[in-house]
């Protein structure tokens, strides 16, 4: 094969004729490939499929390519293949010149148009056809939006969460942050079909109206689970009682988990200090729980939710989203629920929550405590912006309630769960303002309600004709640098973050105890988002004069801005928030 230096190779050159593809400088750099493809059938572009392509393209070997997310780098490349590790990969500044003919050339399902590859001192950059890139996307709008089923096996999984076995008054912020993560965790499997069953269903007459409050969705109770055959085989399995007196109340007594301990739990990474595990009425009522949820799986099938072929109990993963002060606990749970139940699931994870430290309160603050908090500040940060206190005025009410969780979810959220937690209680850290904020988002959110209310209020009043078949529209007038930022940085790349936040493959198979997920993404990708909209929002004018020549670049950016809308609509619909109109 004949091999070429990295340069650039300009359209017009015969594939008959090749050229030395040099470094730049050479005399072979004024060359550069432009593809002059028809493009493929519609269909989703995908940014993850665009760089399996790429390196695919390169030979055998590891990824090279990655996708640039600055907006920096984007005014010259969408795509980068560093130049050390082309010369790794080729030997010296030389890369077969086929190759780069082959990257021009890509297409595939899901593979975006190419439009020129050339040499930079970075390595070989790549741009794609954005004008062919923001039709294809902006005339499927759908295809970004709706997360889709997993492609990957995904058994059925039970989402545990033993901090709401309690009451509010006795949720501490660590266990608020494991509850707010499972919520989260649930929504982003349920959106992508996956089943999922929560448990425990929630008893404490107070807490479903503090979940309500904080829109997380969750099961009450119904009827208790019956507990006759896990009773029977505890009081089988009790260890003898040295001092009676000494148990608790309604304790039946003390199982010894040694032996399984020595036999499962140890190789599994479980704590060699767990020995034995005190019985209540209690912990046999959650252990029904947990069978009656694994028992449940051919309900789910009838639904054609995703799952496994298997409806029995090695189709599921029970998942324990506990925070790190129960983990102990909930490892005596596990074993004793393998040692009392033989169908109990193998796959047993736990996704422990980190500690969350709250600066300049004391370690006794309680979850309702720092919602009235954070409310009582989205109050009076309103207050000062309109002039006026508005928290009696009915209109306002469910906009501070949805600002203060907003504010919440996005605080416990946005870090990894593992993670230490540090929170920020001064007024300054709910300011529409911050750039870190859940009500920064929601603002933002409000502002594209308006820009699109302010829409239909002109065409109402005849200033502005009705919104053409998107068919019809003109997007290479999209020219500004935000607005590609906005569809090669938020809607282009959605659908692989929900997959991700949603990929539980992976946990399922690793060897261990711990599961790891990746419940910051959302609210991160929501933040930079919403700061990227922000920052074009202020530099463009989209509602122009109302002038026939400026119609047609008028209707390709509110086509931009509609998908952003339905991105961040969607995104906060995987928090369990509603978007907001105005603040």
């Amino acid at each position: 094969m004949e091999r070429a230096q990295l340069s650039t190779v300009h359209s017009g050159v015969p594939a008959s004729s090749p050229r030395p593809i040099g470094l730049p400088g050479n005399p072979a750099s004024k060359f550069c490939f432009r593809s002059r493809l028809p493009l493929p059938v519609a269909m989703r572009i995908g940014v993850e499929e665009t760089l399996g392509a790429l390196n695919s393209a390169l030979g055998a070997g590891g990824p090279v390519w990655f996708k640039e997310t600055h907006s920096r780098h984007l005014r010259a490349r969408d795509f980068l293949a560093p130049r050390r590790a082309l010369q790794a990969r080729f030997g010296g500044d030389q890369v077969p010149e086929g190759v780069v003919h082959a990257i021009v050339g890509l297409q595939g399902p899901g593979v975006a148009p190419v439009q020129r590859c050339a040499p930079t001192p970075a390595g070989l950059a790549l741009q794609l056809q954005r004008s062919a890139v923001f039709e294809r996307v902006l005339c499927s709008v759908a295809a970004y939006i709706e997360p889709a089923a997993l492609t990957t096996p995904t058994p059925r999984v039970v989402l545990h969460c033993p901090a709401l076995r309690g009451s509010p008054s006795a949720l501490r912020l660590s266990q608020l942050r494991a509850v707010l993560v499972a919520d989260h965790l649930a929504r982003v499997l349920q959106a992508h079909r996956v089943s999922v069953r929560r448990v425990p269903a929630v008893r404490d007459p107070h807490m479903p109206t503090f979940l309500q409050q904080l829109r997380v969705d969750w099961p009450a109770v119904s009827e208790k689970a019956t507990t006759e055959a896990l009773r029977n085989r505890t009081i089988a399995e009790l260890s003898p009682a040295r001092d009676a007196g000494a148990l608790p109340p309604d304790t039946l007594g003390r199982v010894c988990l040694k032996e399984l301990m020595e036999e499962r739990g140890r190789t599994a990474g479980y704590d060699p200090n767990v020995d034995s595990c005190l019985v209540s009425e209690d912990l046999l009522s959650l252990l029904a729980e947990l069978q009656e949820a694994v028992q449940a799986g051919a309900e789910d099938s009838s639904l054609g939710l995703a799952a496994a072929p298997d409806a029995g109990a090695g189709s599921y993963m029970v998942l324990h989203v506990v925070s790190c002060e129960e983990e102990f606990q909930q490892q005596k749970l596990d074993l004793l629920w393998w040692k009392l139940d033989h169908q109990a699931p193998l796959r047993q994870k736990h996704l422990v929550c980190g500690p969350v430290k709250a600066a300049g309160a004391p370690s006794t603050l309680t979850a309702p405590e720092y919602y009235d908090l954070r409310h009582a500040q989205v109050c009076k940060a309103s207050a000062v912006k309109h002039g006026r206190d508005l928290e009696q005025d009915p209109a306002w009410t469910e906009i501070f309630s949805v600002l203060s969780v907003a504010t919440i979810k996005f605080e416990m959220l946005s870090t990894a769960p593992q993670s230490q937690l540090l929170l920020a209680l001064a007024d300054s850290s709910i300011s529409t303002k911050g750039s870190k904020s859940g009500t920064f988002v929601m603002y933002n959110c409000a502002r594209l309600a308006t820009l699109f209310e302010g829409y239909k209020c002109s065409v109402e009043q005849g200033l502005y004709p009705t919104f053409p078949p998107v068919s019809s529209l003109d997007f290479s007038l999209l020219r500004e640098e935000g607005e590609w930022l906005l569809l090669f940085n938020s809607i282009l790349p959605f659908p692989d973050l929900l997959r991700q936040t949603a990929a539980l493959t992976q946990t399922c198979t690793a060897p261990g105890l711990q599961a790891t997920a990746r419940t910051e993404m959302v609210c991160k990708f929501l933040v930079q988002l919403s700061m990227d909209f922000s920052s074009y929002y202020n530099r463009v004018h989209i509602l122009g004069e109302p002038q026939p020549h400026l119609f047609g670049q008028m209707f390709a950016r509110l086509q931009l801005l509609r998908a952003v809308q339905e991105v961040l609509h969607t995104g906060l619909a995987m928090l369990g928030l509603p978007p907001l109109s105005h603040i």
